[in-house]
């Protein structure tokens, strides 16, 4: 880990890579990755920092493009995310209220609520894709001199046609946001190709970066013994936990209709480090109980997921009392946390954990898997069950239920403790290293 120094007057030019952004034109919501690689995109292409460049790849490779077009179409994509809507406009908000406040026995169809596609939005979009897709922009070679990279995003740094630039301009340098090394750890929870990918990524990084930004003193430690092992022994890491967002820190108005409501969240992609099988197959126990408790699960579908995707489409006990919610608004998720029981995260492995930091932000409690990088986000403050004792999980959440539930209250207790003692300075830690970077 470095020590952090004052920034320098006159800092080095920002290139700032968009490429991975770009491509999230068309999903309905945003990702952990995507809120931080957004966050970043707005401080360096924001018209205060008008000598900055962005970098996109097209289909004549990569290209430098202007600063004030990059950054319309990172206020694009958020406009189609919904990120600042009133929860009442959001109609995934509303169905998802409906199916917690409908009936909690059997139901023929499937509960699971999509948000419908904004067709005028969608074709904006896409066409800002194409555009992109084949925008000329200015080669590389023309990057200003002792000007510094930040890819954020690790998108692309396994193809060597990709990275072959930095070889060429040993003057510029490289920042790397790594979020985790979870498929070289754990590659039975990725598809088969995806470890190797990754590995060839974090080797890239260790060969040519200048330093390398974590979300965490877990990842950061595992790439200080891959950099290592590569030869990097040296290599300049800086740990800053990113923040929530804003939407979290306060809400215009609690809902009252989620006032009479027992219910649970969890929030992420649906995939294998998960562990959502076991946590369905505890709801599918919780059933039997005369008034069971809802689970919603918020994110969409991804990978080598296919025994919950049989849960969640043919268990008639899981059809009544599990809500697979895609595309609900940030507004639209604060809210339904405010008046959720606790968020749920049963993960096997993370690299940080963005819906626990926005749960402790909106002062909701969290039961979450006993694991490293869970510790170092919630301290004292968080519930912790091992992600293997299904057991554990069952008790919490029956205790979190009960009407009155003093262990529910002492985690409040204690979240409203931490809350006080917390102030994150992302993106001006981020500012600081970069700039002694850039030196």
């Amino acid at each position: 880990m470095i020590e952090r120094h004052p920034p320098p007057t006159g800092s080095a030019e920002i290139v700032y890579d968009i490429t991975r952004l770009v491509t999230r034109a068309l999903n309905p919501a945003p990702n952990g990755i995507d809120r931080i690689d957004f966050a970043l995109a707005r401080h360096y292409l924001a018209p205060t920092n008008a000598t900055n460049r962005a970098l996109i790849c097209t289909l004549l490779g990569p290209r430098l493009a202007e600063r004030a077009a990059a950054l319309q179409s990172v206020d694009e994509i958020e406009n189609h995310w919904n990120e600042f809507i009133d929860p009442a406009s959001d109609p995934i908000y509303e169905s998802t209220l409906e199916a917690l406040r409908g009936p909690s026995r059997r139901e023929k169809r499937q509960r699971r609520i999509l948000r419908p596609r904004d067709a005028k939005l969608f074709a904006q979009n896409w066409r800002a894709m194409k555009r992109w897709a084949f925008h000329a922009g200015r080669s590389l070679d023309e990057t200003p001199q002792g000007a510094v990279y930040f890819n954020a995003s690790q998108f692309l740094l396994d193809k060597p046609w990709f990275v072959g630039w930095l070889d060429r301009r040993k003057d510029v340098k490289p920042v790397f946001y790594v979020h985790d090394l979870l498929p070289i750890d754990f590659p039975e929870f990725f598809w088969p190709k995806e470890p190797e990918a990754h590995e060839r990524r974090m080797r890239n990084i260790c060969r040519f970066a200048a330093g390398v930004v974590t979300g965490s003193h877990a990842v950061a430690r595992r790439l200080e013994a891959f950099a290592a092992a590569e030869g990097r022994e040296s290599l300049p890491i800086c740990v800053v936990r990113p923040p929530a967002s804003p939407a979290f820190a306060t809400e215009r108005a609690p809902d009252p209709r989620l006032d009479d409501l027992d219910y649970f969240v969890v929030c992420g992609t649906i995939e294998p480090r998960k562990n959502l099988l076991m946590l369905l197959n505890l709801w599918r126990e919780l059933a039997a109980a005369v008034r069971p408790p809802k689970l919603v699960l918020v994110g969409k579908r991804g990978w080598l997921s296919g025994s919950v995707l049989d849960l969640l489409e043919r268990s008639a006990a899981i059809r009544a009392n599990v809500v697979e919610v895609g595309g609900l608004s940030t507004p639209g998720l604060r809210r339904l946390l405010g008046g959720a029981r606790a968020l749920l995260a049963p993960s096997f492995a993370e690299g940080f954990g963005i819906p626990l930091a926005e749960a402790m932000t909106a002062g909701v409690p969290v039961i979450a898997s006993d694991i490293e990088v869970f510790r170092e986000v919630g301290g004292d403050a968080l519930d912790y069950v091992d992600p293997l004792d299904g057991l554990g999980w069952l008790r919490a959440v029956q205790d979190y239920a009960a009407p009155d539930s003093a262990r529910r209250q002492a985690a409040i207790d204690r979240l409203t403790q931490r809350k006080t003692s917390e102030s994150p300075s992302f993106l001006s830690d981020i500012e600081v290293f970069v700039a002694s970077i850039a030196r």
